[in-house]
């Protein structure tokens, strides 16, 4: 969600710092890189390394907040073409889920203002035992999907994130915004998804499973 549906990742960083800076602490913006696609437990277990004086979930809970109200005052800034696409696969009839490290919560607020009912399913960082890196947030969506996770396509802007889709064997395609993607064996690095529609998805998706196939043989 965050950086591939949205363009909120500076809203968490200036969260961060902000929470960091209020207990006398600094934040770069490289410390906040290394935040991205993290599950929210784990980024707060850093923030507490940093001298943020709280328990784990409520800064959690505190950044959660406060991105809300920055997105109530500021408005969705929704990435290019992400929702093109959304609309289009929903058109083709395409089951589609959200898989963020965000809370739920989080991710419904940001969902109900794309317009159009554009998922299935949304499985939220507060959905998971494991977060990304680990492969479970997509298992665990292909299966509220009903779906095999070899028949999935899964689109990442964060490194954990894409580890999370290549571990669980999605075909795995990168779309890179803040942090580079290199070197994670993505099926696929895609500059922005402006222009991009389904037969794009269904291109990359054929090639990869027949090279799989291959492979396998």
């Amino acid at each position: 969600m965050d950086g591939t549906l949205v363009d909120t990742e500076p809203y968490w960083m200036d969260a961060e710092t902000d929470l960091i800076e209020s207990f006398g602490g600094t934040w770069t913006h490289e410390q906040a890189l290394q935040l991205v696609g993290n599950g929210l437990i784990d980024s707060a277990i850093i923030l507490q390394g940093a001298g943020v004086k709280m328990g784990a979930q409520e800064i959690v809970d505190e950044l959660t907040e406060r991105v809300r109200v920055r997105l109530q005052q500021d408005g969705v800034p929704f990435r290019p073409g992400a929702r093109e696409l959304l609309r289009e696969l929903r058109d083709a009839g395409i089951r589609t889920a959200l898989v963020t490290m965000s809370l739920r919560r989080m991710a419904e607020d940001i969902v109900a203002l794309i317009g159009f009912d554009a998922f299935d399913v949304i499985v939220g960082g507060d959905d998971v035992e494991r977060p990304k890196p680990f492969p479970d947030p997509y298992l665990q969506a292909a299966d509220a999907l009903g779906v095999d996770i070899a028949d999935t396509v899964a689109l990442e802007d964060s490194r954990t994130g894409l580890q999370a889709a290549v571990s669980a064997r999605t075909v795995a395609i990168g779309v890179p915004h803040i942090v580079g993607l290199e070197g994670l064996d993505a099926d696929a690095l895609w500059d922005t998804l402006a222009g991009r529609g389904v037969d794009d998805l269904a291109g990359e998706f054929t090639r990869v499973r027949a090279a799989r196939a291959e492979a396998a043989l």
